[in-house]
């Protein structure tokens, strides 16, 4: 019989997406999946025919945002913990009940690695609950380091061992103040099960990495009850704008830049700035842009169109390279394409994955602030002339298509619900046996 399975999530559109596609396969095999989120997303679920609950804190659209807000938020050493201290944090307390009520009429329970009231919920209701992460960075691995934006020297203290990284790792976990969560938990009376951002949002009995094996592999210091299920991609639309499908038909292939759902908020030059790189290159170009805003003041010359947005399985493999800025959702994306990509990142998990595509052997890394017209196309020249980058980008593509993480997932979603089903018919085994 079907399940009723709460999915509990937050952030954009790469934070909402994999689990938009775990959830479809999960009706598909006949459950009630439904994905508690901010109202923000209520249309864009119930569109694809999945049951949305609202869940605190409510955030407004980004274009409605205080633009100082956004700028905060995506600040590469602050940014994280503000959105954590000032926004997610006073928020909690509706969280929890807000998801508390959902919780309570679901058989399992799946949480978001900053979903902070999801493990206060699962430890008060008992519920089997599972879950996620969707980047490596999470894991804040010492024997694999993360490579965050401030610390872009990250990259090289692999080399020195566990336990220097260990010992760095250790001052970035003391920078942020969890007393939020500590003072619910302890009115809940529940013990203390760790850090809430970091080994505290992990589930005893079972955490998906929704990510493939080529960005990582399991370490030593990852929670024992792993499981890496590959990305969970989730197409939402194979068309693209008319007008983009017949600029993409006119020519040869063109560099596409992109700055996804979130740092294309704070995008300033970048856009003006592509444009001038690819006039250097002398290649055609596309730009999502986002919102009308971020339309560079300028005249966008014939080989160069500008489009709000277009999806990314679809334009990609047409590209000859992909600029984007390293959210783990477009670095999936651009892996799955099979064309090299130019990561500029901006803030959180973004550095690192622009790192492991480096290690990979088909992308390079320009930090925002180094990011101009020359820079870019000096970096996109030596990409576009190696060849060893697109064939390694075509081999990583090969490897991804073997690959179907939403599927993974709900079969290890399906295994941990058939554990419940057999104990709880032992259970009562046990009690016909005794007479009761």
């Amino acid at each position: 019989m079907g399940k009723k399975i709460a999915i509990t999530t937050f952030g954009s559109f790469g934070d909402i997406h994999p689990y938009m596609a775990i959830a479809l396969e999960l009706l598909a095999r006949g459950h009630e999946p439904v994905i508690a989120t901010m109202s923000l997303y209520r249309e864009k679920i119930e569109a694809a025919g999945l049951s949305f609950a609202p869940v605190r804190p409510d955030v407004p659209p980004p274009q409605e945002q205080d633009q100082n807000l956004v700028e905060k938020i995506m600040e590469p050493r602050s940014g994280p913990r503000f959105l954590i201290e000032e926004v997610f944090f006073p928020a909690l307390r509706d969280s929890y009940q807000d998801l508390l009520k959902i919780a309570k009429e679901a058989d399992l329970l799946i949480t978001h690695p900053v979903t902070f009231a999801g493990p206060l919920v699962g430890y008060k209701l008992g519920i089997r609950w599972i879950s996620t992460v969707l980047a490596p960075t999470s894991f804040m691995s010492a024997y694999d380091p993360p490579v965050p934006p401030f610390w872009p020297w990250m990259v090289n203290v692999k080399h020195l061992g566990p336990h220097i990284s260990k010992l760095v790792i250790g001052l970035a976990k003391r920078g942020f103040n969890t007393s939020a969560v500590a003072r619910l938990r302890e009115e809940l009376a529940l013990s203390d099960y760790g850090n809430p951002l970091f080994e505290g949002q992990h589930s005893p009995k079972m955490v998906l990495a929704l990510f493939s094996s080529v960005l990582a592999s399991p370490q030593p210091d990852w929670p024992p009850q792993t499981q890496v299920t590959g990305f969970a991609f989730y197409d939402e639309d194979s068309v693209l704008p008319p007008q983009l499908a017949q600029f993409l038909d006119q020519g040869e292939a063109p560099v596409v830049f992109t700055l996804g759902s979130s740092a294309v908020w704070v995008a300033q030059d970048f856009f003006a700035e592509s444009i001038e790189a690819a006039r250097k290159l002398g290649r055609r170009a596309v730009l999502l842009i986002g919102d009308d805003r971020n339309l560079p003041a300028l005249t966008i010359p014939d080989d160069i169109i500008a489009v709000n947005y277009a999806p990314y399985q679809v334009l990609f493999p047409r590209a000859c390279a992909v600029v984007h800025h390293g959210g783990v959702g477009t670095t999936s994306q651009g892996l799955r394409a099979g064309v090299p990509t130019l990561i500029v990142p901006f803030a959180f998990d973004q550095s690192d994955n622009a790192a492991r595509a480096a290690r990979l052997g088909v992308s390079k890394t320009l930090y925002r602030s180094k990011y101009s017209a020359s820079t870019a196309a000096k970096e996109l020249a030596g990409l576009l002339a190696n060849p060893g980058f697109a064939e390694k980008a075509k081999r990583i593509r090969r490897q991804l298509q073997a690959e179907n993480g939403a599927a993974a997932a709900c079969d290890l979603i399906e295994k941990v619900l058939d554990e419940g089903n057999k104990s709880k018919r032992e259970d009562r085994g046990l009690s016909y046996a005794s007479g009761s």
